[in-house]
């Protein structure tokens, strides 16, 4: 009788809605659609897409985060930051993956490391420990 009702990827389960103004700090567990006007913080365990009407003068932590409209703030991100065709961020973005279409705008400064569990940095090793050989123990 009852749905499952599990969180899915391109699910938005917030919705700033074309024509609506919220200001203050929006902390959300799932996905986050702007495509009003937002002024504040925003800190969001899901995907966070700004739509191409939405205006969002806040700094922006969240999984994944789409830009398509305008972001004048900070975007943080372990995930990735796409900044598509339609997209502005006005201000420094520290994220994992960086995407910019052509026609994309980033007027700040970006940062990218990479995380710990990356697989080339675990396995590397470099040339000369390769060639050492274990040290043998003395007959006497």
């Amino acid at each position: 009788m009852f749905k499952d009702k599990r969180l899915s990827a391109n699910q938005t389960d917030t919705l700033i809605g074309q024509g609506s103004f919220i200001e203050g700090k929006l902390e959300c567990t799932a996905n986050l659609r702007v495509d009003g006007k937002f002024q504040g913080e925003i800190d969001c365990l899901g995907q966070v897409i700004v739509g191409e009407t939405g205006e969002a003068t806040s700094n922006i932590k969240g999984a994944d985060i789409i830009v398509a409209g305008r972001v004048i703030g900070d975007i943080t991100t372990e995930g990735r930051l796409t900044i598509t065709s339609s997209g502005q961020v006005d201000g420094n973005v520290d994220v994992a993956k960086l995407i910019i279409t052509e026609g994309g705008q980033l007027n700040g400064s970006s940062k990218m490391e990479r995380t710990a569990s990356s697989p080339s940095s675990a396995s590397s090793v470099s040339p000369k420990a390769k060639n050492k050989k274990a040290a043998q123990p003395e007959a006497g």
